[in-house]
């Protein structure tokens, strides 16, 4: 199996999206992560759902559970709030990461590999241009015994 069998399309972003549009976009669609293209299209980075909220969960609340406990309910709900005007630029981690892409004769193994090694949910396909992405999900639907 290869990823030409595994790639669907896949909704992008760019680095300059608001990071609440690209909230809503993996809440909408309910998708692990997003792939961030560059300036040429091309893509730039994979940007896990974690990375949203790790942005938009003040950072009391990560370093200090038992804090974000005692944050009354109404101020807890609306903590997505907290990405205001960022764009998903603001969002990526500042060292640059190895970037889950492979080509369509990729193996199901490479797949797996990369999305191991890089903690992506997600690769993307690209064979000149963006072809889709394999998700982890599609990914394990195909290799896992019935």
């Amino acid at each position: 199996m290869r990823a030409a069998d595994l790639v669907q399309p896949y909704p992008t972003v760019t680095l300059s999206t608001p990071a609440i549009e690209a909230a809503r976009t993996l809440a909408d669609a309910d998708l692990p992560g997003l792939i961030v293209l560059d300036d040429k299209g091309k893509p730039f980075a994979v940007l896990p759902g974690t990375q949203v909220l790790r942005m938009a969960v003040p950072s009391y609340c990560q370093d200090d559970p038992p804090l974000a406990r005692m944050v009354d309910e109404a101020a807890a709900d609306v903590f997505i709030r907290e990405l205001g005007e960022r764009t998903v630029r603001e969002l990526l981690p500042p060292q640059p990461h190895e970037l889950p892409v492979v080509r369509p004769q990729a193996t199901a193994l490479e797949i797996a590999a990369l999305m191991a090694r890089t903690r992506s949910p997600l690769v993307a396909v690209v064979d000149g241009e963006l072809l889709g992405a394999v998700t982890l999900h599609a990914l394990l639907d195909r290799v896992l015994p019935a």
